[in-house]
This record gives structure tokens, sequence and C-alpha cells, in this order.
């Protein structure tokens, strides 16, 4: 093939430019960490560590002769003891004015899933505090009264003491509490008819670490991560790709344009998808995501296509022997990878409770590659249907 070598170099630097564009993109920027020695609060510089809790709160939760203080997100303090039984007593406290304060506890980050304590001063001055399941991300799906947490039969408590509100609870787990991922969020709104919470005006996630007394605080753009992470796999593993398969199969007759549009297309989007990897797995890591199905899927698609790759530069001439099998492993790993892709974008979609939008969004970019792909095979097909019936270009005259 003229100038193959040529054109090869030029796609192995193109890989290696965006590789590395990919790389400086997704593996920029450092984590911020909370400072526990801060004990000043955001209203006034009062410390607010060193207050006696016995003089307003009641038992167990004034006891402070052994308890853990520590400022963790802009005036939220959170205050825990933790007996060698597992016992935990903990008061979370926050500058209040109205509407509600709630801690949620996670498994992977997230708040969809999550149990968290709530506590508010209603309008008539009354103190509530409930429970709550936090099943999906509309206002509707967080649950009063249910939630994962082991409660103990020590009555939780909500007291207004100066500018602040104090929620205090008691947990009894089954093995030594270490590194927990904690959602903590604020509401301007009081809570609606039979407690459902408005919608939150501030929230964040952090890793506490309970032996230490320590939290790293989550990224600050961990939405924005998330995002990022969907966007680069839906084009990468879920556009890009499967329109690099059409090309050989629908416009190989552009020969050899066809084996460069083919080449170029799946790189590029091998390398998305790659970022959208990285990118998931540093979002993983930060977050201590428990997600093994997602994970693993993923995993395997990066496989599949780096062994697509491998395919390419292993490429056989027509005429080899062994062309038949390449062809077919070719053909059917590009096919598994494909599809496997599709899978886990449906799957991430749902685990990052990711909203209505980018279901309609990837099941509109979806339906018109299938759309095209069926249009394309019917052509295709009528195209060789004219071919065999028509006559031979040249035809002998018959011997008399």
């Amino acid at each position: 093939m003229a100038n193959s070598g040529t054109w090869l170099l030029v796609l192995r630097l193109c890989a290696l430019l965006l590789f590395l564009e990919a790389k400086v993109f997704v593996l920029g920027g450092d984590d911020s960490n909370v400072q526990g020695g801060n004990t000043i609060d955001g209203s006034g510089g009062v410390s607010v560590c060193v207050n006696d809790l016995a003089s307003f709160m009641p038992p167990p939760y004034g006891n402070s002769s052994d308890i853990v203080c520590r400022p963790i997100w802009n005036t939220f303090v959170l205050r825990y003891t933790q007996t060698e039984d597992h016992v935990m007593n903990i008061i979370l406290s926050a500058v209040y004015t109205t509407g509600w304060v709630g801690m949620g506890f996670s498994r992977d980050g997230l708040m969809v899933g999550s149990s968290a304590i709530v506590g508010w001063v209603n309008r008539k001055g009354h103190a509530r505090i409930k429970q709550y399941y936090l099943q999906g991300s509309k206002s509707s799906q967080v649950i009063p009264d249910k939630g994962e947490l082991p409660l103990t039969g020590i009555p939780a408590t909500v007291v207004l003491h100066g500018p602040r509100i104090y929620l205090a609870f008691q947990l009894k787990f089954q093995a030594h509490l270490s590194r927990q991922p904690l959602i903590l969020a604020v509401g301007s709104g009081y809570p609606k008819h039979n407690n459902h919470l408005t919608k939150h005006t501030d929230k964040t996630t952090i890793k506490f670490d309970f032996s230490a007394g320590s939290a790293s605080e989550a990224p600050s753009d961990f939405g924005q991560m998330k995002k990022n992470h969907g966007i680069l796999a839906i084009f990468g593993w879920g556009i890009i790709i499967p329109l690099g398969a059409i090309v050989p199969r629908y416009f190989k007759h552009k020969d050899p344009l066809w084996y460069y549009l083919h080449s170029i297309i799946q790189f590029v989007g091998f390398v998305i998808g790659l970022a959208a990897v990285v990118l998931g797995q540093k979002l993983y890591n930060k977050i201590d995501a428990n997600f093994q199905t997602h994970r693993a899927i993923g995993i395997f698609v990066l496989v599949l296509s780096i062994l697509q790759i491998l395919a390419f530069f292993l490429r056989p001439s027509k005429d080899a022997k062994i062309r038949k099998y390449w062809n077919w492993y070719h053909h059917w790993f590009g096919r598994f990878a494909i599809f496997f892709a599709a899978v886990n974008i449906v799957l991430g979609i749902n685990i990052g409770a990711a909203g209505i939008e980018w279901k309609i969004s990837y099941g509109f970019f979806l339906s018109v590659i299938l759309i095209a792909v069926i249009v394309l095979e019917v052509l295709a097909r009528m195209r060789r249907t004219e071919n065999k019936n028509m006559p031979p270009n040249f035809q002998m005259n018959p011997v008399p």
C-alpha cells in the first residue's frame, strides 16, 4: 500500500500527542486538606472547641472529658467520643438562623444510598431531629424516619445555644469506625409537610478519620469531575468508537480512505475513553467509591481496546494464512468492547444519579447511531444485490 509507512508514523504521533494531552488534563490539580488546627468559626472569632457542653447539653452528650473536637467545613464543627465497644456519641454544630442542618454517612461518598441525621428548630421554636434515607437525588426520594444508621436507645437531641445549633446522637457499630465519607448539608428553608426536606443551599463531602481525628475535604470540583468522567466516557466509548467501527463495514469500497479514517477515529476514541478511565479511577480513589461492577466493566472495555490497538500494529497482509483468524479476533473483540461500553455507560448514569437529561441525551446519540447502521446496512445489501444481478462488462461473442 502506497505511503503506508508514513501514515503509520503519523497515526502513532497523533496517538502519542492525544494521550499526553489527556494525561495532563486528567491528572492536573491537587487535593485540599481541612486544617484541623483551625478552631475559629465564622461568627466573631470565638473558639468553638472550648465551650462547656455540660451547661446546655443533656447526658451523655454533655460529658466532654475525652471528647474530640474538629472544625470540618465552613461553620460546621464535629465533636465525638468512641468507646472500646464501638459506641459513638456524635455532636454536630453549625451557625444557625433558619432551615435545617444535616450530616450523612455514605458508603461511597455519594448522596444516593446514604443515611443522614437532620435537625432544625421550627417557626414555633420546637426542636426536631430525624433520620433520613437518601434513596435518590430528588426531594421526594429523601425519606424521613428511614435509614441504616445504628442508633441506640439514647434519644437524639437538638439544642439551640447562642448562634449555633447542636445535633447530638449516639451510634453503635459492629467494629471500630475509622475513615468514613461524610456528607454535610444545610438548607435555608424549613422542612415541608410530613417533614420532607427542602433542597439544600450548600453541601460538601469529606472523608473523616475518626481514629486520627482528621478530615480530608472532597475535591471542590467533585461534581464537575463526575460530569467530566461521564462526558468523556459517552463521547469516547459511546459515540466515537462506534462511528469508527461503522467505517470499515460500509465504506470499504473507498480504499484506502476507509482504512485511514477507521484508524484515526478509533485512536481518537480510544484516547478520550482512556481519559475517562483515568479520571474515573482518580474520582474512585478520592471518594472511596465501591462500584465494583462499573469499575470492572470499565477496565474490561479498556483491555479490549488495548488489544484492538495491538491488532492495528500486528495486522497481517491480505494473503497471509492467519488473516482469517486476525479478522475474527479484530471484529469480535471490537463488538464486545462497544457492547460492554454501552452497558457501562447506562450503569454509570444510574450510579451517578445523573438525571433524566443524561439518559435522554445518551439515548438520542445511541438511537442516531442505530438508525444510521440500519440505513447503511439496507443500502449495502441493495448495492450487493444490484452488483450481483448486473451483467459482466465484457462478453465474448458466441462461437458460430
